[in-house]
């Protein structure tokens, strides 16, 4: 443990701790700060720049100045800059997976499966970068040449969630320069770290300064607030709560800026009595614990047909006792801690309420003894669709199994909720699943599989689960504006 302590304190030493405004490192000494927490642990990792309303005007301005001048760069050099970052992200996997996991708490197996997934969003968008087009056509009544070019939006508000630090980073960012706009970028305080190491990158990779302007801080209203009212800013995309989402929407109205809305989520986890429950639960394992169930993809409502559901439970419970909990940079560790203490007491307060409601406890259903924000891996069984956890993020290993008799049934119960981000379906009837996939309310469908994100998939939901996509051929269009020219023949 003291070897990889160390290494630990390595990759942080020769980490820019301070803002990054107009290609400059602002030092974070002598100013005001905020520390960096290890949720294993509680310890102190680091502190970071606390940035303020000033430096957010200075680094929007930033933006704006350079607007013009990155959106002529040619498109080519623009994607060799997404790829040179993205394998020095490569290069780099070790070095970023030990902060990420020091920093967010997941295992470094699941840390290092990120950096993958992140990175290839830039090797993707350095693609997309040289594969811009627009269209040509000829008016109806044969006299006008119809011409639509695209071009970038413009400057672009970045604000990104703490559960995946660097793939949610690199999802936005590889956009926005691959077509040609300047950014300002707030990562979340809880996970600055691996942020920071992503634009040291980038910088290292040869972008230019100005396209991209960092402020980590803890006055997220008043920086993000800043930035939208500031007139400069022509784009906004965000990851993160409908409740945050919905402000932002309401202020990008008073300039009608473009949006992206990458919001909360509630997947529904159908599983048929049909299904190949073996199969039903290696997809469960991943679709409920990957990132410790801290990701807006993790299913929420494991909807099992009544014939099967107490098989089920058992079988999940028991491929879920087996996992190991304890700090994700040790050998062994299956689930980390949650990010901090009110992730912590929000699963606690949401099993409860379950509790209460007359569900069982399958596995779990407590937090281990010690330090650091851990909950045990827990399945519930009979819970009440009345529960709070059914209408909320559980953002924790927790997996409550709620019965149902038909298809119909099972439907209603999925798309009772505002939310619809993802939803998975289990059976061995192939119009079954196909008609499911139809009426469920959701921008995603897993189908007999418990992961559905890729870079090279449209990522995004409907209902208040957000606008827009991100990833995919549909991401960059997200960052970019049509402009129709008339030509007379």
């Amino acid at each position: 443990m003291g070897t990889l302590k160390n290494s630990i304190e390595t990759v942080i030493s020769g980490l820019a701790t301070g803002l990054y405004l107009d290609g400059e490192w602002i030092d974070a000494q002598g100013r005001k700060t905020f520390a960096v927490e290890n949720p294993a642990t509680g310890a102190t990792l680091a502190t970071v720049a606390d940035g303020s309303i000033a430096d957010a005007q200075r680094a929007i301005r930033s933006a704006g100045d350079n607007q013009v001048n990155w959106a002529h760069t040619p498109p080519r050099e623009r994607s060799d800059i997404l790829r040179r970052a993205y394998e020095m992200i490569m290069d780099r996997t070790d070095e970023l997976s030990l902060l990420m996991t020091a920093e967010m708490g997941k295992p470094l197996a699941e840390a290092r499966g990120e950096v993958a997934y992140g990175a290839e969003f830039l090797r993707w968008f350095s693609e997309e970068a040289v594969r811009i087009s627009g269209d040509y056509t000829t008016s109806g009544d044969g006299k006008n040449r119809i011409l639509l070019t695209r071009s970038p939006v413009g400057p672009s508000i970045l604000i990104t969630p703490w559960n995946f630090p660097l793939a949610m980073g690199t999802r936005k960012i590889g956009p926005a320069i691959a077509s040609g706009c300047t950014m300002v970028f707030k990562p979340a305080p809880q996970t600055p770290l691996t942020s920071l190491a992503l634009v040291q990158i980038l910088r290292e990779a040869g972008l230019p300064p100005g396209v991209l302007n960092v402020v980590t801080t803890t006055d997220a209203e008043g920086v993000v607030k800043t930035w939208m009212e500031s007139g400069i800013a022509r784009k906004v995309s965000f990851t993160g709560s409908t409740a945050v989402g919905k402000i932002l929407l309401a202020q990008a109205a008073k300039n009608v800026m473009r949006t992206s809305m990458e919001l909360g989520g509630n997947a529904p986890f159908i599983v048929f009595d049909d299904a190949d429950l073996d199969r039903a639960v290696d997809g469960a394992m991943v679709a409920k614990l990957r990132n410790m169930g801290e990701a807006c993809t993790a299913a929420n409502r494991f909807l099992v047909h009544r014939s099967v559901a107490d098989s089920f439970s058992d079988k999940l419970a028991n491929r879920m006792s087996s996992l190991k909990v304890g700090d994700g940079t040790l050998a062994g560790v299956d689930i980390g801690p949650l990010v901090d203490g009110p992730a912590l007491q929000k699963v606690e307060s949401l099993v409860d309420d379950a509790l209460s409601r007359g569900a069982e406890v399958v596995l779990g259903g407590s937090r281990p003894t010690g330090m650091g924000y851990f909950y045990n891996p827990t399945v519930l069984s009979n819970v009440s669709p009345d529960s709070l956890m059914m209408d909320t993020e559980i953002f924790g290993p927790v997996a409550p199994v709620v019965p149902f008799s038909d298809e119909a049934q099972a439907l209603a119960l999925a798309n009772n909720t505002n939310s619809g981000l993802v939803g998975y379906v289990f059976t061995q009837d192939i119009d079954r699943a196909l008609r499911l996939s139809d009426e469920l309310e959701v921008g995603m469908v897993g189908v007999n599989t418990g992961i559905v994100s890729n870079p090279g998939a449209p990522f995004g939901g409907i209902k208040h689960s957000g606008l827009g996509r991100e990833g995919g051929r549909l991401g960059i269009d997200e960052f970019l504006e049509y402009k129709y020219l008339a030509i007379p023949r």
